[in-house]
C-alpha cells in the first residue's frame, strides 16, 4: 500500500520568491512513514487539498493577527502573514469537520483554537510571568522545558509518558477554548502545552515542537500514530 499522504502549509513567499518551511516536519513525517507535500498558500479550492490528502499539519510560524479572533495589537507580534493566516484559518475550518487526522503544532495549536472559535495570550509574560521561558529571546530561538501530561488523555497513551521535556519556541498560547476541546498538558506556570478534540476522530494540537525532538521516543511514537491514523484512513 501506497504510504499516506501528509499535506504540510508552509510560509508564503519570502522577498527571493522562495516558499519555505523547515525541514524537520518533513523528515519527521517521511520518518514516519508518511510523504509529506508542501501547501502554497492561496489555493483556490480548499476541498479539493483534503480530499487528496490523508492527514494534515499546521505548523509552526509567525503570529497570526489578532483579527482574527478580535484581540489587541501588541508590540511583540511579529512575521504576521495576512495570506497565511487566511488559508490555514480556512483550512482547519474545513478539517475540523472532516474526518482527515490532523496535528497542530505551535501555531498550527493556535490557529486550530481560533479557527474553532477561541482566542489567544498575546503575549505569554504579561499573563504567566518569566519563571519559565517559552522561547529565548535576543535572537529569537528554541529552548526546553517540562510539561506535564492529563494520565487519563489520549496524547498520554499515544506518548506513552505523563510528564515530558521539550523543544518550545513561542511568546503566544492558547487563552479561552471551545468547548469540544480539552485541555491535556500544561507547563508549571499554567500555559496551556495541548489540547485534543473531544469529538473529532483524530485531531490533536500541541504548544511545543515535537518535530525538533527526533530522537525522543515519545515524540516518534506521536507521528507513527499521526501516520497511522491517515494510514487507516487511506485502506
Amino acid at each position: 500500500m501506497a504510504s499516506p499522504i501528509i499535506g504540510i502549509p508552509n510560509h508564503s513567499r519570502n522577498e527571493a520568491g522562495e516558499l519555505c518551511l523547515p525541514g524537520t516536519y518533513v523528515d519527521a513525517v517521511q520518518a514516519a512513514g508518511g510523504t509529506p507535500i508542501l501547501l502554497p498558500p492561496n489555493q483556490p479550492d480548499l476541498r479539493q487539498i483534503l480530499a487528496i490528502l490523508d492527514g494534515l499539519i499546521l505548523p509552526g510560524g509567525g503570529d497570526i493577527s489578532p483579527t482574527l479572533y478580535s484581540g489587541m495589537a501588541h508590540p511583540t507580534i511579529y512575521s504576521v502573514d495576512p495570506d497565511r493566516d487566511e488559508f490555514e484559518f480556512s483550512l482547519a475550518k474545513l478539517a475540523l469537520t472532516a474526518s482527515i487526522p490532523v496535528l497542530g503544532i505551535c501555531r498550527g495549536m493556535q490557529m486550530l483554537n481560533v479557527a474553532s472559535g477561541g482566542d489567544l495570550v498575546t503575549h505569554v509574560p504579561d499573563i504567566y510571568g518569566t519563571a519559565i521561558a517559552h522561547r529565548l529571546d535576543h535572537p529569537r530561538r528554541p529552548t526546553q522545558h517540562e510539561v506535564d501530561i492529563l494520565p487519563e488523555s489520549r496524547l498520554a497513551t499515544i506518548l506513552g509518558t505523563t510528564q515530558a521535556t521539550i523543544v518550545t519556541w513561542h511568546h503566544q498560547a492558547v487563552r479561552n477554548l471551545p468547548i469540544e476541546w480539552k485541555v491535556v498538558a500544561k507547563a508549571s506556570d499554567g500555559v496551556i502545552e495541548a489540547i485534543e478534540h473531544q469529538h473529532h476522530p483524530w485531531m490533536f494540537a500541541l504548544q511545543w515542537h515535537p518535530e525538533m525532538s527526533a530522537q525522543d521516543p515519545a515524540h516518534q511514537r506521536l507521528f507513527q500514530a499521526f501516520v497511522e491514523a491517515a494510514r487507516s484512513r487511506k485502506r
